[in-house]
């Protein structure tokens, strides 16, 4: 199937440095929100939309992440009146109350370290200093390579990183920390680097999964979700599609598990659309107790 890929229309945009932004100089705003998950209702063993009409709109609303701690959550949006490129939103929960309060181009998938310190996009990081982050770094020449791709990079409590590559065909590579030294990144096999549209990865912070998104054609019609266990002796398991409860004949990709373990959150492209900046893609979230009955599976 010929398309352009939305994750690669995005990566596409330049390089820009971030900028604090004051909630106020966006013409846009939100609802006021209170309590736990951005004041949601959390959805049970069936993906649902992630705050339909706050957060899930028309348009783009991408990689929506919790930081740890759960009191911080980020997600992209773009392509509308209110954002002309893709941008970063920022909402902090003080006091029971979710406020947006900061905004900045997207250079990179804003991933997270366990322990909350990191700030992962792409290639790059900073780090977190009070209540903001440091100017962006970068991961050094083992991963900041100008012959590679990379949309996410995902990060373990042991310092491994797993990450894609979209010039090189769209594959995931891993590189793990050996007496603490960060060890060259290598492909993963078959098992993830099958089908088309291989990316977005997430590695639990044990290391005990691995969740990616690909099209192949056991799948349900288009990018679908997988899940790969670690086993005993180390090495990754098979490949299992995670099932309709979360994958639908659209485009399903961008998972991330909340830090607290509970939920699953993903994407999902509403239509097909032929002009891939007019596309609706939602944010989606589902009981990560599906990964245990997958798990049960093998």
């Amino acid at each position: 199937m010929t398309r352009v890929k939305p994750v690669k229309i995005i990566i596409a945009t330049s390089l820009l440095s971030l900028t604090l932004s004051n909630p106020s100089h966006s013409n846009e705003s939100f609802p006021v929100l209170t309590g736990p998950y951005m004041g949601q209702k959390p959805p049970g063993m069936v993906a649902e939309p992630f705050a339909p009409g706050i957060i899930s709109k028309s348009g783009w609303e991408l990689e929506g992440v919790f930081a740890p701690g759960m009191n911080e959550f980020y997600f992209t949006t773009g392509f509308n009146d209110q954002y002309e490129r893709p941008t970063v939103i920022g909402f902090r929960q003080e006091q029971g109350v979710w406020t947006k309060f900061w905004q900045f181009r997207r250079d990179g998938e804003v991933t997270f370290s366990p322990d909350g310190n990191r700030m992962y996009m792409a290639e790059g990081y900073k780090e977190r200093e009070g209540e903001s982050w440091s100017e962006r770094k970068s991961l050094g020449p083992l991963i900041d390579r100008d012959d590679w791709g990379i949309m996410r990079l995902s990060a373990s409590a042991k310092g491994t990183y797993v990450f894609d590559d979209y010039k090189s065909n769209d594959v995931i590579r891993i590189s793990t920390v050996e007496n603490g030294q960060r060890q060259a990144p290598k492909l993963m096999d078959a098992m993830v680097n099958s089908g088309q549209w291989t990316a977005h990865p997430f590695i639990a912070p044990d290391e005990s999964y691995l969740i990616w998104d690909s099209e192949r054609e056991e799948g349900f019609g288009d990018s679908d979700l997988y899940i790969s266990f670690r086993q005993q002796d180390g090495s990754w398991g098979p490949a299992i599609n995670m099932g309709e409860q979360v994958n639908s004949d659209k485009w399903d990709a961008y998972a991330s598990v909340t830090p607290d373990g509970k939920y699953i959150l993903f994407n999902r492209r509403i239509d097909d659309g032929s002009d891939s900046e007019q596309r609706n893609i939602d944010i989606y979230w589902v009981d990560a107790q599906i990964i245990e009955t997958l798990r049960s599976t093998q």
